[in-house]
């Protein structure tokens, strides 16, 4: 007699609890909802029922009652949905992709350094209305622990605002006025901890049975020192080990508290279920609020198993297929994007990327994308990015990619040893050298970033700094030098000409649509002093945004070429995030090059050259892809001459077909 497969007999059992749970859920979810919203929940249960249900019985057993409860959980968001937010689903119902699409481009600001407060937003609508934006994500401001807080992802209460820019009131009415002009709220979502002064936290200190092991506290230096033969810290220098002594813990006798960021982060465990449900029902509470896209930080590291670096695990992706069901289930229209700062390789899972599709998140960061820029940038040479980016897992086509130049942390440098070795360089020697180029220390450079959380013992750093001096545009207007201008802002046009057209959804920090440089004023607030990511964080200058529309200004070409970059991109279908795409092979070391081609249009062609000085390419490598025509490019019309196509020197071009 022959076994039947494991997926077979997990579909099975799926069907078999549907069937109980679909029966008993009938009538109540007509009385909830009324007939046709129970209608239209209960096929959707039908269809994501088995993503909910074979990730839960695998964390937690075989048991309908906690899949019944749930449900229920579910069933209660969806009848507490505001109507304007029902009429949103009905449309991602019907486009189902939205997320997808060429026109949307992102901005990615701090509330009080992009407008000051919430209720101010709307004023600023008109600016991201003239950069094409359909998405902001508004970086951390649920309300923090007073004091030291990690940028505000130290979370102590999950349904309020920090007090500082508004209300959740504020916040609704925002994802109105964003919503009015068809643009989607982002914001983040802490999963791995809370703060310490969280009422989770603070109920589970005290004994709450609510709050029963929803922490995790060793009475002695045993479990840690053996987690942490294993575990890399995060923080080395700000905050080493992934644990903390706690007097409060064990009811007072004191313990060692799991802590992977910093002493006052409290990780969640994930291994109890009711933490899954509190989490589920933040999530739901606030898509009710508005919120349409969910930066879930710290996913990779919300579970825990000895001898293991705690990152990365099965159960991870358990609980994020999980979570993404069942949200869809109550709040269809939302959607989800990765923060897994973490190898290509661990990040394709993330977007459901497995042997068989699993649905978790919809988009993810592509930081390898970001970090080849850079160092291809710093080197004027492709090689390692082809090398790396060709060497990628095709990523699911009902996911997408969030491309950009750089966003609100450092840039640690995730270079391969593989792929360095493969184009014949050293990878620690690499990763130090961009670390000289990009903090200025190399003789050469126009960068001005500096070093973050440097490690004198092992070499290893990161680098902070604006993406305008990052690409020498502060240096050059510094010096008064219009040349080294001129060269800086090619190269800002040039990063954003790639996270534009590389297809997927291209994010804009904010600042960097004006060239905004380094902001010290940051090493005046105690608070924020010895973190010198901060000064890549501006505020909007009201000076340099009133020269935004002067293209005789450093901000108004920088801002014009943004603008031209988004309008192009949204008449080019090609760019649609579920089409094919491959790096080119192209006969220069000095260039990058890319395609794309969706089922409903021809191809596109990108090319970028890295150098400062012309170089040409075999047009060859164009060949097979139609009768393509420039659409867009740095210095007019591709031209081919003696049998070659040629780049001037920090040029791009974007190629479709007729």
């Amino acid at each position: 007699m022959i076994a039947p497969r494991p997926d077979v007999e997990r579909r099975r059992r799926a069907a078999a609890s549907l069937a109980r749970l679909r029966s008993a859920l009938e009538v109540e979810a007509e009385r909830c909802l009324g007939r046709a919203e129970a209608v239209g929940f209960l096929a959707r249960l039908e269809l994501w029922f088995v993503d909910l249900h074979a990730p839960l019985e695998a964390l937690y057993g075989n048991g309908d009652q906690l899949v019944d409860r749930i449900v229920r959980l579910a069933l209660r968001a969806a009848a507490e949905r505001p109507a304007e937010l029902r009429e949103l689903d009905r449309r991602r119902e019907v486009r189902p992709r939205w997320y997808q699409e060429p026109d949307l481009v992102g901005y990615v600001a701090y509330t009080d350094r992009f407008c000051g407060t919430l209720s101010d937003l709307p004023d600023k609508l008109d600016h991201l209305e003239d950069l094409g934006v359909r998405y902001l994500h508004l970086m951390p401001l649920l309300q923090p622990r007073p004091g030291e807080n990690d940028g505000g992802y130290a979370v102590m209460d999950y349904r309020a605002v920090d007090a500082r820019i508004g209300t959740m009131d504020d916040l609704e009415a925002a994802a109105r006025a964003l919503r009015g002009r068809g643009m989607s709220l982002c914001i983040d979502l802490v999963l791995n901890h809370t703060a310490r002064e969280h009422p989770w936290a603070r109920g589970w200190i005290k004994g709450d049975p609510a709050y029963a092991g929803f922490y995790t506290a060793f009475p002695n230096r045993t479990m840690p020192d053996a987690y942490e033969a294993t575990i890399a810290e995060v923080f080395p220098d700000r905050a080493p080990g992934s644990f903390t002594w706690s007097d409060e813990a064990n009811g007072g006798a004191g313990g060692w508290v799991w802590t992977t960021f910093f002493s006052y982060q409290w990780d969640l465990n994930y291994a109890n279920p009711n933490v899954f449900c509190a989490v589920l029902d933040t999530v739901l509470w606030l898509a009710n609020r508005g919120v349409e896209i969910f930066r879930m930080d710290a996913v990779p590291f919300m579970w825990k198993r000895l001898g293991t670096p705690c990152m990365n695990q099965p159960e991870v992706h358990d609980l994020m297929q999980a979570l993404h069901a069942l949200t869809k289930l109550a709040a269809p229209a939302t959607v989800f994007k990765a923060e897994a700062i973490v190898s290509p390789e661990d990040l394709v899972p993330y977007l459901g990327g497995h042997a068989r599709y699993r649905p978790e998140c919809e988009l993810a960061y592509h930081n390898q994308l970001m970090v080849m820029l850079w160092s291809s940038l710093a080197t004027k040479d492709a090689r390692l990015a082809v090398q790396s980016l060709r060497r990628m897992t095709p990523i699911p086509n009902e996911t997408s990619w969030a491309t950009y130049v750089r966003g609100h942390d450092d840039i640690g440098w995730a270079v391969s040893d593989v792929d360095a070795w493969a184009v014949g360089w050293s990878p620690f020697a690499h990763r130090s050298f961009l670390n000289d180029f990009y903090s200025g220390a190399f003789p050469m450079s126009f960068a001005r970033g500096a070093l973050f959380q440097e490690n004198p013992e092992t070499g290893d750093a990161r680098i902070s700094g604006s993406c305008a001096a990052l690409c020498g545009i502060s240096d050059a207007r510094e010096r008064g030098d219009d040349h080294a201008l001129s060269l800086g802002i090619r190269r800002h046009v040039l990063l954003h000409a790639v996270t534009f057209a590389w297809g997927g959804v291209p994010l804009l920090w904010m600042g960097d649509e004006l060239a905004l440089g380094n902001d010290e004023s940051y090493l005046a607030d105690p608070a924020l002093a010895d973190d010198n990511r901060w000064m890549h964080r501006p505020y909007l200058a009201a000076e340099a945004y009133a020269r935004r529309l002067d293209p005789s200004t450093v901000e108004g070409r920088v801002f014009g070429w943004i603008r031209r970059l988004a309008a192009a991109r949204r008449e080019l279908p090609a760019l649609h995030a579920a089409g094919d795409s491959a790096v080119l092979d192209v006969d220069d070391p000095h260039v990058l090059g890319w395609w794309r081609r969706h089922p409903r249009t021809g191809p596109f062609v990108g090319l970028v050259n890295f150098a400062e000085h012309r170089v040409s390419i075999d047009p060859r490598a164009l060949e097979g892809f139609g009768a393509l025509e420039t659409v867009l490019s740095s210095d007019g019309a591709l031209t081919i001459d003696h049998g070659r196509a040629h780049l001037p020197g920090l040029s791009f071009v974007w190629l479709a077909e007729h």
